[in-house]
């Protein structure tokens, strides 16, 4: 893949001003202020600082901070040459490559708004996220023989009368489209200026809506400031000591928030280098890693279970600890043995918190400068408290399980479009996070359970209830409850409990149903079909007993 016969570098920018200058002030009435600030101000100031170093590196393609910022610009320019204007929602379906910050970026510089979607959504997920985000514009990916996500982003942006423009992003930018009738990234930035005045949002202004899912089951948006992100990114880079000397293994998907704010913005910000690679695969991470001298790496529980259980023959293994700095988790609990055996091979402990995207999304964490504790999701972050209560809204004490809130600068500015489920959410600026903690004598935070039923399957959240109105769709199905279990590889692994109806069909037949019609990390991989599921006297299914019978 290479960029520059489209991504034009240039030595010069429209703006003069650095990070601090651009919290500029000016007045809205007499009774108040409020700050101008948009975040694509990171990435403009790492480009006067760092214009020849190296931002981002994927396969053979260096892309450094000079010709990143100018592609940015190139993608702003062409969004609103096509009528895009400030506050408009641009969706976009990117596996981890250098088109991804690009676009992300220049969607921001254009005043608009990021929806990053997925790239396991089927069509008719795509076409109900672009609905509901009220997307003008969508970029996506064309893909690959086993990932067709262009044709399955056409089909579902062909769905959504109110989406007007599609984007497919070819593997060579200035490479025709794949799809007839779809215009390529290539074509949108052509020709484009490679300067622009980004446009000037105010710090408290939508920057990002990413979508997660309640109990409901209908993903919802919730909606990131401009200053929610670059503060928690600035938190970010506290955390991992980040500096313009590290080097970035970025392997856990851009879409999603946790790698999207703690290494892509914070790498921005300080002017690191960020080696991608668009699916986990442990020897190819460590490959990378050795190559690289990679400083800084995030990952999910899973993907530390496989850098534990790989073969290692062929890897320097003193080298990798030399350059590795920083290891960190999230996304789902991490086996205290599995923590055991990464720091004794690699020499490195691993770093665990805790977030959610309502969060932007880090809110604790094993802070070196206070102290770690194996198995804890540490101390609250900069600027957010934390607080755990009971059923009646008080605060529990120490050593007692209770409902985790927090409140700072990390909370959502709510949920587009769903007023009630932001006011049940946030409660005198309290985000309630549904998940059950305990707190020791120290400070430290200890997640032991969830209100909800979510599944965290291989560090990614999995609905019950959007899964099972799927299942329920098909001819065979009467009923189902879909429950976590335990899996030593992927954390908590996908079962359904199905009763059928008079038609009859095979346990294989399903799933490959199932997967048909859904994001392939949320289908089962087990069901057990049974002619009853226990209800209570109301009629709600008790998954509680189910889970008795694992």
């Amino acid at each position: 893949m290479s960029y520059k016969s489209t991504f034009i570098a240039h030595n010069s920018s429209s703006h003069n001003f650095g990070i601090v200058s651009t919290f500029r002030y000016y007045p809205i009435s007499s009774a108040y202020i409020v700050p101008m600030f948009n975040l694509s101000t990171i990435l403009e100031d790492s480009s006067r600082r760092y214009p020849a170093k190296a931002a981002f590196t994927y396969l053979d393609t260096v892309l450094n901070y000079q010709q990143l910022n100018a592609a940015a610009n190139q993608v702003a320019n062409g969004l609103i040459e096509k009528g895009i204007q400030p506050g408009d929602k641009v969706a976009i379906s990117c596996l981890n490559l250098p088109y991804f910050p690009i676009i992300y970026f220049g969607i921001l510089k254009a005043g608009a708004i990021v929806v990053p979607l997925s790239v396991l959504l089927k069509e008719n997920e795509i076409a109900y996220h672009l609905t509901d985000s009220d997307a003008k514009a969508y970029f996506c990916f064309n893909g690959t023989e086993d990932l067709p996500m262009g044709q399955m982003g056409f089909s579902g942006f062909n769905r959504v009368s109110t989406c007007a423009y599609f984007f497919l992003i070819m593997p060579e930018p200035d490479g025709p489209s794949a799809i007839e009738g779809a215009e390529t990234f290539g074509a949108l930035i052509n020709e484009q200026p490679v300067t622009i005045d980004t446009y000037p949002t105010e710090a408290s202004d939508t920057a990002v809506i990413v979508y997660t899912s309640g109990t409901t089951g209908q993903p919802k948006g919730a909606e990131l400031t401009h200053i929610n992100l670059f503060l928690n990114g600035d938190v970010s880079v506290r955390l991992c000591s980040t500096n313009a000397d590290d080097v970035q293994l970025i392997v856990l998907p851009l879409f999603h928030i946790f790698a999207m704010v703690v290494l892509m913005i914070a790498g921005i910000y300080k002017g690191a280098h960020s080696i991608l690679l668009p699916r986990f695969d442990a020897a190819a991470s460590l490959a990378l890693m050795e190559k690289h001298k990679v400083t800084i790496f995030a990952g999910v529980p899973t993907m530390y279970w496989g850098m534990v259980n790989c073969n290692l023959k062929g890897f320097d293994l003193k080298s990798i600890s030399r350059s590795l700095k920083v290891a960190v988790c999230g996304g789902a609990s991490l086996p205290l043995q599995i923590l055991k055996d990464f720091k004794d091979k690699y020499e490195v402990p691993i770093l665990e918190g805790y977030g959610m995207s309502e969060g932007s999304p880090v809110v604790t964490f094993n802070q070196l400068d206070i102290g770690c504790k194996p198995g804890s999701v540490g101390t609250p972050v900069w600027g957010v408290e934390v607080k755990l209560v009971g059923p009646d809204g008080e605060e529990v004490p120490i050593g007692e399980k209770g409902e985790l809130l927090f409140r700072g600068h990390n909370v959502m500015k709510g949920y587009y479009q769903r007023q009630q489920a932001t006011t049940e959410s946030i409660k005198n600026g309290w985000m309630h996070s549904g998940d059950i903690a305990v707190k020791d004598e120290d400070g430290f935070f200890y997640i032991v359970d969830r209100t909800k039923d979510m599944i965290i399957r291989g560090g990614l959240n999995v609905y019950p209830r959007e899964v099972e109105e799927v299942m329920i769709k098909n001819p065979a199905v009467s009923l189902v409850a879909i429950i976590g279990v335990p899996d030593e590889k992927m954390g908590e692994e996908i079962k359904a409990f199905v009763v059928l109806k008079d038609a009859h069909i095979e346990e294989n037949e399903l799933i490959s149903w199932t997967k048909s019609q859904i994001a392939d990390y949320k289908y089962p991989r087990q069901i057990e079909f049974v002619d009853s599921l226990p209800m209570s006297a109301t009629g709600k299914i008790l998954k509680k007993e189910l889970r008795k019978l694992i």
